[in-house]
C-alpha cells in the first residue's frame, strides 16, 4: 500500500462509503481510495447507505449531489443522528461556490469535483479520516462530532 505523505492509516480506521446511483462513480473512485488502503463500501441508493451506516463503522462517507431519489441534504441528516458520525463530502461534476457554501454551512467536511482528480481525493478523504480520528479521541458524542463536522 502506497500511502499519500501525511497520511498514516490504522486498522481501527473506518471504512469509507461511497454513495452514487451511477456505476462509473463508483469505478473511478474505489481504485484511488483502494490504492491509498482505504476500505470501499459502495451503495447505489440513500436507504441501501442508510442500512451500511447501521452495519459497520464507517469514517467518511462521498455522496454524489443528486441521487434520485434523494439527496446530499438526507444523507447529512441522516449522518448527524449517529452517535459516531462519519464525516460527509459531497461530490458533484458543478462543485461551484454555490454547492460548496452550502454543503459547509449545513455541516458537511468538503466538496469534490467530478471527474475525480486522484490527488484532491486522496488529500480529502485524508484530512477528513485525520478530522474523525481526531473526533473519535476527543470521545464524539453526537454534540462533539457534530461541532467537529460542522466546522472547517
Amino acid at each position: 500500500m502506497n500511502a499519500a505523505p501525511g497520511i498514516t492509516l490504522s486498522t481501527s480506521d473506518g471504512a469509507v462509503l461511497s454513495v452514487s446511483s451511477q456505476q462509473d462513480f463508483h469505478a473511478s473512485l474505489e481504485p484511488i481510495l483502494s490504492e491509498q488502503g482505504w476500505d470501499v463500501v459502495k451503495n447505489h441508493t440513500l436507504a441501501s447507505s442508510f442500512s451500511s451506516l447501521q452495519d459497520r463503522t464507517i469514517s467518511i462517507v462521498i455522496c454524489e449531489d443528486n441521487l434520485f431519489p434523494g439527496t446530499w441534504r438526507e444523507m447529512l441528516r441522516q449522518v448527524f443522528q449517529m452517535d459516531d458520525p462519519p464525516l460527509l463530502i459531497v461530490a458533484a461534476r458543478l462543485a461551484d461556490e454555490r454547492l460548496w457554501a452550502e454543503a459547509l454551512n449545513l455541516g458537511a467536511h468538503d466538496v469534490l469535483a467530478t471527474p475525480f482528480d486522484a490527488t484532491e481525493v486522496i488529500r480529502i478523504v485524508g484530512i477528513a479520516q485525520q478530522r474523525w480520528r481526531n473526533a473519535r479521541a476527543l470521545g464524539s458524542g453526537k454534540g462533539k462530532a457534530m461541532a467537529v463536522g460542522a466546522t472547517r
